[in-house]
């Protein structure tokens, strides 16, 4: 399949080039990470922020997919979450509920399937050739009884919460996963939040945001994510995101 990937920090983020959003591609798989931005005032217990984090897992994470490890994605995901913990565990409180943490959705392509990993709101987004669309998501965050910072606080990586890469290896065998055989794909997309908004907030459906990218690609549907938020009468507490767009299409 041929990748194609853009990410880009939101435009009012300051400074402008810290993205806390990091995309990996490698001959046969693809990863998105979306850190996750912390509310002013939260106190992580870790001297890292989270652009630190995702790179950190980001260089844990391609070196088992670049050598095609036989280890399944929940196993790789956690082998790297538990390596990053060890990086800062004498350094942060890696018990800390608000330590860093990102998503993390992963596609890996074989001759016969396709794998994909979906750990918080970042979806895999998959297109057979004769057009149906599945989306691949793990919405468990918006499903919280309570979006206050104690309940989010309270419920990441715990039972009947939501679960996100952070200290907890454990955090890996809690996402989303499954196989899809290879013929029955022809388009992939894996999303941030930031990107996935053009379908989620915006009201467009999957099958036209799945038209955005192959026809004119990551940076079109960035770009009309970018108007939408600008023209967006309730934003909300971000009126801008980072956003990351991966598309695979071919054979």
């Amino acid at each position: 399949m041929e990748i194609r990937s853009l990410s880009e920090a939101a435009p009012d983020r300051v400074p402008p080039a810290v993205n806390e959003d990091l995309v990996v591609t490698g001959p046969d798989f693809a990863v998105v990470l979306d850190g996750a931005t912390a509310p002013q005032g939260v106190e992580s217990g870790c001297r890292h922020d989270v652009p630190w984090l995702v790179k950190q897992l980001a260089q844990q994470l391609a070196p088992p997919l670049l050598t095609q490890t036989s280890a399944s994605l929940p196993n790789v995901l956690a082998d790297a979450i538990a390596a990053v913990r060890a990086t800062h565990a004498d350094t942060c409180d890696v018990s800390n509920p608000d330590s860093p943490s990102s998503t993390v959705s992963m596609v890996r392509l074989h001759a016969d399937h396709v794998e994909h990993l979906v750990l918080a709101d970042s979806p895999v987004i998959m297109r057979s050739p004769d057009g149906k669309v599945t989306v691949h998501s793990d919405d468990r965050i918006d499903r919280l009884p309570e979006r206050t910072l104690e309940a989010v606080r309270r419920l990441r990586n715990r039972p009947g919460g939501f679960w996100a890469a952070s200290t907890a290896p454990e955090a890996a065998y809690q996402a989303v996963t499954g196989t899809t055989d290879r013929a029955d794909v022809d388009v992939i997309a894996i999303l941030s939040d930031g990107a996935s908004r053009f379908t989620e907030r915006y009201g467009h459906s999957w099958d036209e945001l799945l038209d955005v990218l192959t026809v004119d690609g990551p940076r079109q549907l960035i770009d009309r994510v970018r108007e939408h938020d600008a023209a967006c009468a309730a934003p909300g507490w971000k009126r801008y995101d980072d956003a990351s767009a991966v598309l695979l299409q071919g054979p």
